[in-house]
């Protein structure tokens, strides 16, 4: 099973559609977004348009919820005030020009996608339930839409986290970072337990410093089980796009121009 994971989009509609087009070449058995399609760029109704017309499952990002209910409040944590200044006027400016239809698919979007896999063949416990493979689909955390899973997070906080969700491989965005991390527990008398950290970074606003957009090949063999550290194979594909057209579409609207800088430098 081979499946192709995107997130955190943010209006930039060149980005999207250069991932969309690398994806078709890359033979998935399926395809989900993680959410923020919305916010920061000009384009939030066409990113909306062309996920739903592709039937694209998606999740609500922190951005998706605040504009799908025309609040002023993105679930941003800006930590200073001309960030603040910034955000307040994307916000604005993208509930001033997203759709009827487009915000109510955004109110409608599901907090997570829980997947369960049985995986391998006995013939002896052919028809009876297995202990599922889980995969778990997130915006920010299984805990809140908005929270922030970085990199440096503790394994043992970040253990705990997947623990709590019940999840084998947690998927996420949020922070524009990519990355993966097995963690691991080891319960009193039992053996070690692994699970698996995604972060699939940002098609159209990265924050790693490399401008090209971004999303995750996870491929998951049938050899995959709970606790275990093989079975699964995990690709951070970056995709080229025309960096320029986002930036200056930014720099030609009321969007504060660093965005558009942002864009160049992902920062």
């Amino acid at each position: 099973m081979k499946i192709a994971l995107f997130s955190d989009i943010h209006a930039n509609l060149p980005a999207l559609e250069a991932v969309l087009a690398d994806i078709d070449q890359q033979a998935v058995d399926a395809v989900y977004c993680l959410g923020d399609l919305v916010g920061y760029n000009v384009w939030p109704n066409e990113v909306i348009n062309t996920i739903r017309q592709r039937g694209i499952p998606t999740i609500a990002g922190n951005y998706d919820y605040g504009i799908g209910r025309q609040s002023d409040d993105c679930g941003c944590a800006y930590r200073e005030d001309a960030e603040k200044a910034m955000g307040n006027v994307s916000i604005s400016y993208t509930n001033q020009v997203v759709g009827a239809s487009e915000r109510q698919y955004l109110r409608t979007l599901p907090t997570h996608i829980r997947l369960e896999f049985e995986l391998g063949f006995n013939p002896d416990q052919l028809w009876h339930q297995q202990t599922p493979f889980v995969v778990m689909l997130v915006h920010g955390s299984p805990r809140r839409v908005n929270e922030y899973l970085f990199a440096d997070r503790g394994d043992r906080s970040l253990g705990r986290v997947l623990e709590g969700a019940g999840a084998d491989v947690l998927c996420f965005g949020h922070t524009h970072k990519p990355f993966y991390k097995v963690v691991s527990g080891e319960p009193e008398g039992q053996e070690t337990y692994f699970r698996h950290a995604i972060n699939i970074g940002s098609v159209g606003k990265p924050k790693d410093g490399d401008p090209r957009a971004g999303y995750v090949l996870l491929t998951i063999d049938e050899t995959a089980r709970p606790g275990a550290k093989e079975g699964i194979q995990v690709d951070f594909v970056r995709v080229e796009y025309d960096v320029e057209q986002a930036a200056r579409a930014v720099e030609d609207s009321i969007l504060p121009d660093p965005y558009a800088d942002m864009l160049r430098t992902a920062r």
